[in-house]
């Protein structure tokens, strides 16, 4: 299962991790998270030991989402080094996510 990321182990888990990480960002009500949620998923399973594949609720993590300005859901986050590096909005195919990450891998 993909790694839970909170505003409380954000720090630890993203911006201190040597990993390039993806983070979905997610609420429970939206229809376009819950079909890209099992996408997020097989990522994680795939690149588990190359990568953090994580989730943010964002209604019970406004912080972050704040602070990437994160507008519309669902949007996924590509960091590397602490840094976004490329991002996408919507719900997007799994090669499309697939391929962003590979590149900062």
């Amino acid at each position: 299962m993909a790694v839970e990321i909170t505003d409380q182990n954000f720090t630890e888990l993203v911006l201190n991790s040597e990993k390039p990480v993806l983070i979905d960002f997610w609420a429970e009500w939206c229809g376009p998270c819950r079909m890209i949620g099992p996408v997020v998923e097989e990522l994680h399973n795939e690149y588990g030991g190359r990568a953090i594949i994580g989730k943010v609720n964002v209604d019970h993590n406004s912080e972050m989402a704040n602070k990437y300005q994160v507008r519309s859901i669902p949007t996924i986050l590509f960091i590397k080094n602490g840094e976004v590096v490329d991002r996408s909005v919507g719900n997007v195919p799994k090669a499309t996510l697939a391929s962003k990450l590979d590149a900062i891998l």
